[in-house]
């Protein structure tokens, strides 16, 4: 989860930094780190895993860091490809089927920790009221529940991505 404490002095709308902030999450993920701090002379990110906040507080509105400076290492090249994959086979899913959205901004889990095994998987049935997954919201778990009986067709989000109010999470065939 991303929050913008200040606006920039500019009066932009801070897409750039909600935008850089998704970058750097991805890129926490990818290389399964526990935090990762960007300081620039206009502002300090903070991204960090495992249900801590995530704050960026600008003083004005910051430039592009160089992410150069950014230690991490390679990228794996095989968690990326069954990502490209997923989304052909997400665009193919039936138009018709019911979508459900996130309630709150958050960030996604599709399991209660991360030793059990996930709430739902593609092509599996589920009932009405069955459990989904979580969006964790300032330190809260939420359940997020079927709204409607069938066949889950399209997990929409990554496991530990962070989501917006109204952004769709699955397709479910009725």
């Amino acid at each position: 989860m991303a929050k913008q404490d200040k606006k920039g002095e500019n009066g932009a709308d801070g897409h750039d930094l909600v935008e850089m902030a998704r970058g750097l999450a991805e890129i926490v993920a990818a290389h399964n780190l526990s935090e990762l701090i960007v300081d620039t002379k206009e502002t300090t990110l903070t991204i960090r895993r495992g249900g801590a906040p995530v704050m960026a507080i600008p003083a004005a509105m910051p430039a592009m860091p160089a992410f150069a400076s950014v230690p991490h290492a390679p990228a794996p090249l095989a968690p990326a490809a069954p990502a490209a994959a997923a989304a052909p086979a997400a665009a193919a899913v039936d138009d018709k089927a019911h979508v459900v959205t996130s309630p709150f901004v958050g960030t996604f889990y599709r399991k209660p920790n991360p030793d059990s095994p996930v709430y739902v998987s593609m092509n599996e049935k589920v009932e009405k009221g069955a459990v989904l997954c979580i969006v964790e919201a300032m330190k809260l778990m939420n359940e997020i529940e079927a709204d409607v009986a069938g066949t889950i067709v399209a997990i929409l989000v990554e496991d530990g991505a962070p989501v917006e109010y109204g952004q769709p999470l699955f397709k479910i065939a009725t």
